[in-house]
This record gives C-alpha cells, structure tokens and sequence, in this order.
C-alpha cells in the first residue's frame, strides 16, 4: 500500500502508541528500584529496521529517551552489519554513553521484531538501573575524570541468542553492581516488556497485514515533518541568539558556558551551539546522540502537538561544534548529563523567548539534585538511596510556574517520601515548599522545594550530590525576574556545612542522626512586575510564598488593600 485513509492511519498510530505505553506499564510494575518503578525513568518504542529511526514511543518515558534511543537502536544496526548476522530472538544489551547517549545507568535493550522470517522493526527498552558500580553509589561521580570512575561500561552485546539467554552476560553484570538483586529485578522488567512487545506486534499484524502497518508508518513519518514545517513556516525568518552557564565541572571551579544560535528560515530551522565551551575534565560532557535528542526535547515542548517521530526533526539542523561538552568524545565522563541538557533546553527557550515568547516558559529550577546517600547496615549489607528532586518551572504567558515540579526532561515522578523511608534507614525533618524562591513578574515562576533528609543508620553513611543552579540562578523572561539559586548543606558535628563548589560534593561522613538540605531553585518569572495583579500578589503572601516585606520591594503595596 502506498496511501493509507486517515481513519486507519489515526487507528493505527493509537494501536502502536498503545504498545509502547503497555511496555512502559509493565517494567513500571516488575521493576525493583524506585527510579524506575515510582519515577518511571524508563522508555520502550519501536525503530526503524534499516535507520533505526523512532517510529513511535510510550506516553510515559523519559521524553530525553525519544531521540537517544534512535541512536542505540543505529549502534545495534551497525554491529549486526559488521557481524553479518541477525536471528528472532536475539537481544542486545548496553549502557555505553558515547554510543547510546545518556549516562552508563541507563541501560538499554534492543531486540529485532521479525515477520514471516523478514526483519519488520526493532522494540527497544531503557531503565535506570539503581547502581552499576563506579566510585560513587548510584554512580553520579561529581569527581569523575574519565567513564571508568563512574561506572562499568558495557558495549553492545548479545544477551540472548535465538531466545537463549546468556547466561555469562548476566554473571558480569551482576558482579559489577552493589545492589544484584536490584539489578535483576530490573533486567527481568524489561525482559518482560519486549516479550510483551513482541506479542502485541504479532497480534496487531495478524489482524492489518504487514503492508498496512508499513504504510501506516511510513505516513506518520511525512505526517510528521509536514506539521513542523508548516509550525516553523509560521514563524518570522531570522536569527536570535541565548547564552548560559553551568557552574562548573565538579573538577575546577569555572563556569562552562552553553550557548545556541537560533536560525529560522522558511520551513526549515538551525540551531547552532558555536561558541559553548569546549569538552571539560568532570562529568557535565554529554556525547552527540544526547545532544540531539536534547533539541528533539526542547522541540516538543515548543511545539506540542508535534508527535513522538523521527520525521519532526528532518527539518531541523543541529550544529555542534567538534571538541565541544557537547560532543564530548570516549572515554570522557557523562554522568552529570542531565544538567548539561537542562541547561541546554533553558538556552533554547530563552532564544525563542525573543522570537515567539507566548510559546515558552521562562527556565525551570534546571537540576535534579542528585543525591546518593549509602552505608551499610548492621548486617554488613550496602544500601544505596539514590534520587533526584523538585524545583520551581517558569513562568509564561497562561499563569504562574508550577510549584515543586519535576524536570522539563522527563514525565518522571519525584519518588514519594514515604517510598524512601520505607526503603532506606533516612528520615525526612523536612519536605517544604521553598519561600522566596519564586523569580517575579507579571507571572511567577514556580517555588522551589526544601528537603532535609537525616541519616537514621547507626553505622552513619557517605553523601554525594550532583546539581546545578548554585551561582547562575534560572532566568526570567519578558522581563521577569530570576528564580532564586540553589543551595545545598549538609550537618557536622560543629555546624552546617557548605561544599566549595557548591552545588556538587562527594564523600559526606554523615553520622548517625545528622542530615544533608537542599533548598532548591525556583522558576524565573514571566512579565514585568509591575503588571502582577495586585490580588495575585496578596494570595502569595497570605500563603506564605512570599514574605509580605519583599512583596513591597518587588510589586509595590498596593496588595495590601486587598483582603485575603
């Protein structure tokens, strides 16, 4: 079939999403550490059998995930084709970075859907897994140097042969964990999500025919570079241009800038990241596959009708510079990618801030927080609670910022309180909205959030967090404010404590009954301050998120006459 009607067409394209969002649901469900089971930091589609190209991806991944997977399913293609061999069955494992993007605790599985003997597709699946070893317990290394301080690196491989397990493949990987009944928990999830793939792919082609689900995903693909270019068509032609930075490496205290050009012309679009800084010594690089998928990211969030497919970016050009952070080359360290894209995605809105600011969002709290807290109990058995936390989002034209929100990088959920202290010997004194933190302007941005987490072990632990946004504070846009920075401390015998590069810090004796803090960011305001409704103003101080004295300073009294 060469054409396909657009009541199939739409039929079809709910079927596949339905797939891969049944995939999502049940690694969700066998999963054994909370990052994937309670904050879905996961993702399964299906790719291109030639170009690996995503066709479709679940509604409940990582959106990071979308494009990077493309390039672990291209990784997988390369080495069959230097293998010269392919059979029904087989799956391939790895949690190479340079190759697959992300960092080495996502660890992917591809495996090759076939149809009456024929290659049809490939279904992948990615989770982060709890830990897989390095030098750091849950493996953000705000000190690495090199890929091999921060975890084991696995390339592509062959987990199962014909549907025969290796069984040496797993025995490695099971050695080069702290935590293997996690880890197997974890890859037995997955496991089951592509079997259920494959079933649902057989079930769907028994019952449309292969030739009509070719079709259909053939369509999707010029469906979807049409939208945007007819979004970008839409657009003024013209240049615009952002610039910011992270604090830092974790290894010398400079920040490291991250720049893009944003080029509009016709139905195409540039971005170009000329003049960010060059590969550093920590772990802030990221590899090309992630950068990329990081403007795919940015892209869906400017434009959010377009739908989850390789065609959107077709008219899109990435720029990335050789010897850039940002195609940072084998071995350098990744780990911290997720700040680096935050940050990449806060540049990106900020350049199109200028062009079309009713599209955007001023810039979220732009970190996880990642914070590793480990020890052992009294049994001499390691523990490990690794998570990421909250912040404020922007601002925008529609309202205020969320509040305490998660990462514009993914749908992940922040893992629940409750969850962590049921798993872990912590407590939380404190898990608070953060007052003050919110930037100003027409529109607020989202307040930030205040953890403080003691350590209920009595054989104490070790700390270590990787963040950002502790000297270069999210910005406003159209005039609004900046959100306020983080801050992060952490409880010594003779007072609290700040890191020297403040926002990362490994190896934090912690004894029993003290505790480490994160108050983090808020989201940068949106519009000038002096158009904030007056009763808007007086709701924030009444509830407290915002000091009543600070309220006068930024948008004047006239909330006072105003009774809440």
């Amino acid at each position: 079939m060469s054409e396909i009607d657009p009541i199939t067409l739409s039929v079809l394209s709910g079927r596949m999403e339905q797939i891969a969002d049944e995939m999502d649901a049940t690694l969700f469900r066998a999963a054994f550490n909370p990052i994937i089971a309670e904050a879905h930091d996961a993702s399964h589609g299906l790719y291109h059998a030639d170009s690996g190209d995503t066709l479709v991806q679940g509604k409940s991944g990582l959106p990071i995930f979308v494009g990077v997977m493309s390039f672990a399913v291209k990784a997988v293609i390369e080495k069959v084709a230097a293998d010269g061999d392919l059979m029904d069955g087989d799956i391939f494992i790895f949690n190479d970075a340079h190759i697959g993007g992300t960092h080495l605790s996502d660890m992917r599985l591809v495996r090759p859907y076939f149809r009456d003997g024929e290659l049809f597709c490939y279904l992948a699946s990615v989770g982060h897994w709890h830990d897989v070893g390095g030098a750091v317990p849950g493996n953000y290394n705000p000190a690495a140097t090199d890929v091999f301080q921060e975890a084991f690196v696995l390339p592509p491989v062959r987990l199962a042969r014909a549907g025969e397990v290796n069984r040496d493949i797993i025995d490695i990987l099971l050695r080069n964990t702290r935590l293997p009944q996690s880890a197997m928990g974890d890859l037995n999830g997955q496991l089951g999500a592509l079997d259920l793939g494959v079933r649902r792919m057989d079930e769907l082609l028994d019952e449309y025919g292969a030739s009509t689900i070719v079709a259909a995903l053939d369509a999707l693909g010029h469906r979807a570079e049409a939208l945007m270019r007819a979004e970008l068509e839409a657009m003024p032609d013209g240049r615009w241009e952002a610039l910011d930075y992270l604090d830092n490496d974790g290894i010398t205290d400079e920040p490291l800038a991250i720049r893009v050009g944003l080029e509009i012309n016709g139905d195409s679009m540039t971005l170009d990241f000329a003049g960010s800084a060059p590969q550093c010594a920590g772990p802030v690089n990221i590899a090309l596959p992630t950068t990329v998928a990081t403007a795919y990211v940015a892209i869906k969030h400017i434009f959010p009708g377009l739908p989850a497919n390789a065609g959107v970016m077709r008219p899109i050009e990435v720029k990335v510079p050789e010897g850039s952070l940002l195609s940072a080359e084998f071995p350098s360290p990744t780990g911290g990618y997720t700040e680096t894209i935050l940050r990449m995605i806060d540049v990106i809105f900020s350049a199109f801030a200028k062009v079309a600011p009713d599209r955007v969002v001023a810039n979220a709290y732009g970190t996880i927080n990642a914070l590793s807290i480990a020890g052992k109990r009294n049994n001499g058995q390691p523990w490990v609670m690794f998570s990421f936390y909250g912040g404020g989002h922007g601002g925008s034209l529609e309202g205020d910022g969320l509040n305490h929100g998660n990462a514009p990088i993914s749908t992940a959920t922040i893992p629940p309180m409750e969850i962590l202290e049921a798993a872990y010997p912590v407590m939380f004194r404190q898990w608070a909205l953060r007052p003050d933190s919110a930037g100003a302007g027409k529109h607020r941005g989202g307040l930030g959030a205040i953890y403080e987490i003691e350590v209920l072990e009595e054989n104490g632990a070790e700390a270590f967090l990787f963040g950002e946004r502790a000297r270069f504070a999210p910005k406003g846009i159209v005039d609004g404010q900046d959100g306020a920075m983080n801050r992060f401390s952490y409880e010594q015998d003779d007072d609290w404590k700040v890191p020297p590069l403040a926002s990362k810090m490994r190896g934090i004796k912690l004894r029993q009954g003290q505790a480490v803090r994160l108050e983090t960011p808020g989201g940068g305001g949106y519009g000038k301050t002096e158009d904030r409704a007056a009763e808007n103003v007086a709701s924030d101080v009444a509830r407290g998120f915002v000091d009543a004295e600070r309220a006068d300073q930024l948008y004047g009294t006239a909330w006072r006459e105003i009774s809440i």
